[in-house]
């Protein structure tokens, strides 16, 4: 049998470097500030959003115009001075994660200069009315910040690059949902899968405490509010069902999509056009989304988040066409290549898609199968299902629908990788091609 340690022994080898107390005093304070960073990021998205929806109100022909200039002007800037910062970010950090990835090399996908490039581009795709999210991005955003501790750090202190990276992303999207358990989760499921990560408390409190930046501003509401669930029963299971199983085919067509379009090896007009006069493509681009939402009333400009809450609430309605409008509106500005990420109007497309179904099932419950639908699409989009379960979970306070989250999720992973490749893999994939080319 092992010997139990002395305990003042084992407290003198704990406190006797004083580079590891540093380092991890060093690793906190940098997770504050990401987590405050996405906070300033959230404050300026949602403003920048407002200032659309007023600009839109007073002049409904607006986006007709502003929408494709401010898209081509946002790509333009994007290719000719921070290409890292196109696209989600998740896929620019997974990238930076890859040990085949040089350290020199890694300033391409994360770093302080794309940290700013990302907030500032990906608001003002938000104010030009683009169907994306905050939330990848800020996957980008808190990992440079957080990535940026290495400099600071002493020899010896027991953090790696790769422990930074993985922190900082996954303290992203638990400021940016404030929801700290599905950060922990991202950060297993998607980042990393490397045990000696997992385990390590120091990092797990960093992403926690980035976390919490989120709540101590905010406060510790949910996300979308406080679903009411009730009488669940044997009912359920056709319905949830039929929306795991729609959520997970509409989840990997669109992940898909994504795929081969961003990917740009398709021998179709579009991706002749996209290669050939990128700018002018954004700009077309930008008007069929700036179509797409005043054919929706607007409900389609923006994240979706304002549209998904109302339909949880039971105060709005969810037109028949908005899953097919918001589906084409977060393709279209995926595809023309803007900072933004999907998954937000993930999250609407899901939600407006289970409430579709509890209309044609006469569901008496349509939030249960609106949250059910949102964990599904996010789940199929992804092909993430644990972290899409626990992020919909925290972000709804819907802990008596555990069990049928986790089904749903389960379930229309399943359905979408019949379908598409894992989305964010692929993507960071194709960012291998941006690293320069090693002497032959």
């Amino acid at each position: 049998m092992k010997p139990h340690p002395h305990v003042l022994n084992a407290l003198r080898r704990e406190l006797y470097d004083w580079r590891l107390w540093t380092g991890r005093g060093l690793v906190l304070a940098f997770a504050a500030l990401a987590g405050l960073t996405v906070v300033a990021f959230t404050w300026l998205t949602e403003h920048a959003l407002a200032y659309f929806f007023a600009f839109q109100v007073r002049w409904w022909w607006g986006p007709l115009l502003w929408t494709p200039v401010s898209t081509a002007a946002i790509v333009w800037i994007t290719r000719h001075h921070a290409p890292g910062a196109a696209g989600s970010g998740i896929p620019q950090v997974m990238t930076a994660l890859n040990p085949q990835v040089p350290a020199a090399d890694r300033k391409l996908f994360v770093s302080l200069r794309l940290t700013v490039a990302k907030m500032s581009l990906a608001a003002w795709g938000l104010l030009a009315g683009l169907s994306l999210g905050r939330e990848g991005p800020s996957v980008q955003i808190a990992a440079g910040v957080m990535h940026h501790a290495r400099r600071w750090l002493p020899a010896r202190s027991g953090v790696s690059d790769h422990g930074l990276l993985m922190a900082g992303g996954a303290a992203g999207i638990a400021a940016a949902f404030n929801t700290p358990l599905g950060g922990v989760m991202f950060a297993i499921e998607e980042l990393t899968r490397s045990p000696e990560q997992r385990s390590s408390g120091l990092l797990l409190s960093a992403i926690v405490l980035g976390g919490l930046m989120a709540v101590s501003v905010y406060g510790n509401a949910t996300y979308f509010g406080v679903i009411r669930v009730e009488n669940l029963s044997l009912g359920l299971v056709m319905p949830g069902l039929l929306t795991a199983l729609c959520a997970g085919a509409a989840g990997g067509l669109f992940a898909r999509l994504l795929v081969i379009s961003l990917a740009g090896n398709a021998s179709d007009w579009f991706s002749r056009a996209r290669q050939r006069a990128p700018i002018s493509f954004a700009a077309m681009c930008g008007l069929v989304v700036a179509i797409l939402g005043l054919a929706s009333h607007g409900d389609t400009f923006g994240s979706g988040y304002a549209h998904t809450r109302d339909i949880l609430a039971g105060q709005g309605e969810s037109s028949p066409g908005y899953v097919v409008f918001k589906f084409l509106a977060t393709w279209l500005t995926a595809w023309s290549g803007v900072p933004g990420g999907i998954f937000a109007p993930a999250l609407a497309i899901g939600g407006a898609l289970g409430n579709n179904i509890a209309e044609l099932t006469a569901y008496p419950n349509a939030p249960t199968l609106i949250a059910l639908g949102m964990a599904g699409f996010l789940a199929a989009a992804t092909q993430a299902p644990l972290t899409a379960f626990i992020i919909v979970m925290e972000m709804v306070d819907g802990h008596a629908l555990v069990l049928s989250l986790m089904a749903c999720t389960l379930v229309s992973s399943g359905v979408s990788r019949l379908i598409s490749a894992p989305l964010y893999p692929s993507l960071a994939a194709l960012q291998l091609r941006r690293l320069p080319a090693s002497p032959s």
